[in-house]
């Protein structure tokens, strides 16, 4: 599956929790925090899932240091499937 976001959509940490959980269909079950957002990305979401971020020069100065927090749940993530050897992973790109 591929996912995209859109920087141009996001002003906020809010409006990216928001985002994220319309593009997967889990708003009502999504707590829009980054506890959540690790636990989707780790065990809720079927692999292989590619997240593309697009605008995501403007996202970064938007969203400051929440930016830096989910780029590195990202990249947490991504690590966790390649530490496991699996061949469909979570994987991303910003843009």
């Amino acid at each position: 599956m591929k996912l995209r976001i859109s920087g141009s959509d996001i002003n906020n940490v809010n409006d990216f929790h928001n985002v994220f959980s319309k593009l997967l269909g889990i708003e009502q079950y999504y707590g829009k925090n980054y506890h959540a957002l690790r636990d989707v990305l780790s065990s809720w979401i079927e692999r292989p899932l590619h997240l593309e971020w697009t605008d995501s020069d403007a996202s970064k100065i938007k969203l400051g240091a929440d930016f830096e927090i989910i780029k590195q749940i990202f990249e947490t993530v991504k690590l966790h499937d390649e530490n496991y050897g699996w061949e469909d992973k979570f994987t991303y790109e910003f843009m």
